[in-house]
Parts: structure tokens; sequence; C-alpha cells
């Protein structure tokens, strides 16, 4: 039998990358191997066996505007016509950094940087020079990168949940966990049992705003307004995560979303339209402990580099556009309705959970829980139906990864939809009869 280009360069890749890979997270589970692609365009995304693919997965979010949007390309030209230097100061961070701040509620200065783990670092790092305090409180099922200071209960099993404390990576010294504190989501009554009584030992509290990471869970209604409420009266440096949810309901982000400004707030996948930018920023006060101002260092060789700024400028530029979000919108709702109606009419225990451009699916009994507030709930997920469901969706041309968060991109059109759709019955009629 003749080998696949896919096996071939899995075979290249395995000796040289430890599992063939760059991000461990690119190991597709359904396939036990990654999928090697050799292009993307638009709202598709080609493997090295020359397959087309309906992409679902959109580069874990970071492609919100589309694979290859034409602004963008013109964009990177641009910087490449100019050299591209890395190291230098020009005027396009300077105006990326207030475009932020024009749009963003808590931001009124910024700092750049590559990726969300790193952003999430020196975030707190400048919450504890800031409050000069050492403990960060953070949430169960709550995703802030692979940085020591907060790689603790993201997915824990079972028996290692809330309130167990458990560490995610191994490699990380023991001296680190006493420095942080892990809190189950949307629970009231801990929460400001633990603000009030340790508030003078706690920097900060970050979390993700909507817990996309876990499933797309939403915080109960007021407890966005009681954290921020507690954090403001303890003196507690307030961060939102916003790497992932940033953007996907609007130019505001999920701060403006839920109407609650944060101190401090993180950016990333996306704001490059697919190049890699992340940032941190947030109110004056604070930002100006970051050095030069203040002695919170903050340095980098390739922090703005020309490409991903200007590529920045692009994207905002983009999402801005009058009709950017309501139509954008109104396709994802589109696709959510239309795939949970073929799940229920097809009685398949499934669901499809979405806010804005990002949607998780739901797989047994999971599905049918009607109030999930926390990732003891969503942890119930039947993730082996899952990777059949996802195996089943990439065999009918649909790029469906075995991850939490999925969704389509401004260059997703209506016919695309359709055409989705139309492929969706399909899968979930062949994941009925396996």
């Amino acid at each position: 039998m003749n080998q696949s280009n896919q096996e071939r360069i899995y075979q290249l890749a395995a000796r040289y990358l430890p599992g063939g890979v760059c991000s461990s997270a690119r190991v597709h589970k359904a396939l036990g191997r990654p999928i090697y692609v050799t292009h993307a365009q638009g709202s598709r995304v080609y493997d090295a066996d020359g397959k087309e693919y309906l992409d679902l997965f959109m580069s874990y979010g970071a492609a919100l505007v589309g694979h290859g949007h034409p602004a963008i390309q013109a964009a990177v030209r641009q910087a490449l016509e100019l050299g591209f230097p890395c190291a230098y100061e020009t005027e396009y961070q300077a105006r990326l950094a207030q475009r932020f701040a024009e749009l963003v509620p808590c931001i009124d200065m910024v700092r750049f940087t590559l990726s969300g783990t790193e952003t999430t670092y020196y975030a707190v790092k400048l919450a504890r020079a800031y409050t000069r305090r050492p403990k960060v409180v953070k949430f169960e099922g709550h995703f802030h990168g692979y940085n020591d200071y907060l790689a603790y209960n993201y997915w824990p099993a079972p028996h290692q949940m809330w309130p167990q404390f458990t560490p995610v990576v191994e490699g990380v010294p023991d001296a680190f966990q006493q420095e942080v504190i892990v809190l189950p989501f949307n629970d009231f009554e801990v929460l400001e049992k633990t603000l009030t009584q340790r508030g003078h030992e706690i920097a900060a509290v970050i979390l993700e705003p909507l817990n996309y990471n876990s499933g797309g869970i939403h915080p109960l209604p007021g407890y966005l307004q009681k954290l921020r409420q507690l954090t403001s009266e303890q003196g507690i440096v307030l961060i939102f995560d916003e790497i992932l949810s940033g953007f996907r309901t609007g130019p505001g982000c999920m701060q403006a979303y839920f109407g609650v400004t944060p101190d401090l707030c993180t950016l990333g996948k996306c704001i490059a339209g697919g190049l890699d930018l992340s940032l941190f920023g947030g109110k004056r006060e604070i930002m100006s402990h970051v050095a030069p101002l203040g002695k919170a260092q903050h340095s980098g060789t390739f922090n703005g580099l020309w490409l991903p700024v200007m590529a920045g400028l692009a994207f905002l530029d983009i999402i801005t556009q009058p009709d950017f979000y309501p139509s954008l919108l109104a396709r994802c709702d589109r696709l959510y309705s239309g795939i949970n109606q073929i799940m229920q009419r097809l009685g398949i225990p499934g669901r499809v959970n979405g806010t804005g451009a990002r949607c998780a699916f739901f797989f047994g009994a999971l599905a049918e829980k009607e109030h999930i507030t926390s990732y003891r709930d969503t942890a119930q997920n039947d993730w082996d139906m899952f990777n059949r469901f996802a195996r089943q969706a990439l065999e009918h041309g649909l790029f469906v990864h075995v991850l939490w968060h999925h969704g389509i991109s401004g260059m997703h059109s209506e016919a695309d939809v359709d055409t989705i759709l139309e492929r969706m019955e399909d899968v979930l009629k062949q994941l009925r009869h396996s």
C-alpha cells in the first residue's frame, strides 16, 4: 500500500520533533498524530494529501478574520517592504496601542508580547509589583497558558478536582504552589470568604470572564460584579484573561459584553490576524509600574515586531467595519442552532454551546444538563463520543480538533454555513450508527 503524504511527514517529524509537533496540543487525539497542512485560505484548510476542509477550528481561534485575509496580507507585504526590523520602536506600535485603548474598556496603556503564556506571566508579576503582595487567585477549569504561576487545576480528573490542588505540568518547583489559590468558578460563598479573609495576601485574581477553555461556561448573574466589588474593596488587581475571549462578541471584548471593567487584561490569539502578537494592558496607574517608569521589568527583542503590529492594525480595521460583527454573529447563531436541530432530530445526545464566534461540542449526559456553572459540570463530557464525532467530521471534510473550543470566521460565507450543516447531517448519522 502506498504511503500517504501525512504518514511520510509524520515519520520524518517524529524523528526530530517530540510527538512530531511543535506544540503538544496539535496532536489530534482522534488520529493519534497531527494533521499536516500545506496551505489555508479564507474558510478552508488543505492537508498534505490534498484534501480540502471547511475549517471549524480556525487555528485555536487565532484566525477570527479568516485565513489569509487580503487586508492582513497587504499589511504584511508593507512590513516586508520596510525591512521588518526587530528591536526598534516605530510609530506603528504607538498607533496600535492607541487603537486598543480606544476599543477595550480597561486599557489606558499596553505592552506587546508574543505568546499567551508569556502574557499572563507578566500580568501576574505586574500585579505583585503593584500591590507588594505574593498570592494570586485563579479558578478551576480556567486556562492561562503554561507559566509556573498559574498552571494548576486546568482540567483535573474527578478525584483531583477542587478542593484538591492539582499541578498541570511537571517540572514546577513545589514552592510555587504556596503562592496560588485555586477556587471553584461561580461559587459566591467561597469567593467572598477567600477574598475577605485573605485579601491582604492576594495580589491578583485572574480568570477567563467567559470560560471558553472548559466549554464556554458563563459567569452566573452578578458574579463578575461581585468579584469586581470584592477586589476593589481589598485592593486586589482584577485581571481578565481575554487571550481567547477577546473580540469574540464585539470590539470591546468580554469586559464590554458583561459590563464589568477589570484593572488589567490580556489579549492575544486573533489580534494580528493569525500572526504572533499578544499584549497585557490596563489602568495607567498600574501600567506605570512597568519599566522604565517603574521596576516591573518587561523586555524582549521581538516584542512589538513590525509584521504582527502592522497586521494588528489591519485586524482592527477589519473588525470595526460596521457589518463585521452583525453578519459574523448571525452566521454563528445559524450554525449553532442548525447543528442543535440536527442532533435533536437524529436523537444524538449532544449539543453546541456557543457564545459569539466560539463554541463547544457537548456529548453524553452533559448535553442534557440545563445549568452548567463550572468545570465540574463540563468534565462529564463524553470524550469518547467526541473523538468519534471529530474523526467522522474530518472524513466529511470538516476540520474539527479534539479540544474544547471551535468556531467560524469572518470569511465563512452563508454558503459555507449551508455546506457545514449539510455535511454535519451526514457526520451525525454516521455517529449514531458507530
